[in-house]
């Protein structure tokens, strides 16, 4: 079958071919609720984690590096936005070693903590994620027209982090200092 290859890729770097596969993929894990006419949902990465296996494009994280307010404290956090693996490759450990690979990417870095939204919470937990329950306000981008429609503030139940150092997670208010990703 073959061995799966991580690959990190600064934004800057994509090009045309992988820009192609990107799409493809995208839009094959999220259905039509992706744009057709780009490779982000709200707003750019600075970097992606991407899978290969056999050369094929078979997973992908993009990442945001952030700083944000817990508590009136600054946190530098590595926001995980569009986690996600062909369909048909599926429950043979690739999210887990692409999460594994962002893990990996933090340590020895100025990283706070991963943080994600999840839907479906289960492969996250598996690799140390936790969830958390914190009132969150962030910049509401309409995704069609990309542009700013106002400030989001409530509980959001998928958030979900991972300490990347010492620090310990607090309950309580998290501003996102920009959009929901």
């Amino acid at each position: 079958m073959g061995m799966v290859e991580i690959r990190t890729v600064s934004e800057f770097d994509i090009n045309e071919e992988i820009h192609q596969h990107l799409q493809v993929l995208l839009c094959e894990c999220f259905g039509g609720g992706y744009p057709v006419d780009r490779i982000y949902f709200k707003q750019m990465p600075h970097v992606r984690f991407l899978a290969y296996k056999e050369d094929h494009l078979v997973g992908h994280i993009a990442c945001d590096y952030r700083v944000m307010n817990l508590n009136g404290e600054r946190i530098n956090v590595l926001s995980l936005i569009d986690v996600c693996v062909s369909f048909n490759m599926r429950s043979q450990g690739i999210g887990s070693q692409l999460l594994k690979k962002a893990d990996g990417f933090c340590h020895d870095r100025d990283i706070d903590y991963i943080l994600l939204f999840a839907d479906e919470p289960d492969l996250y937990e598996r690799n140390g994620f936790q969830r958390v329950q914190n009132r969150c306000k962030w910049l509401k981008i309409n995704d069609k027209n990309q542009t700013t429609y106002g400030i989001g503030n409530e509980v959001i139940n998928e958030l979900m982090v991972k300490a990347v150092g010492e620090k310990c997670w607090e309950e309580g208010e998290l501003d996102l200092l920009g959009y929901l990703g």
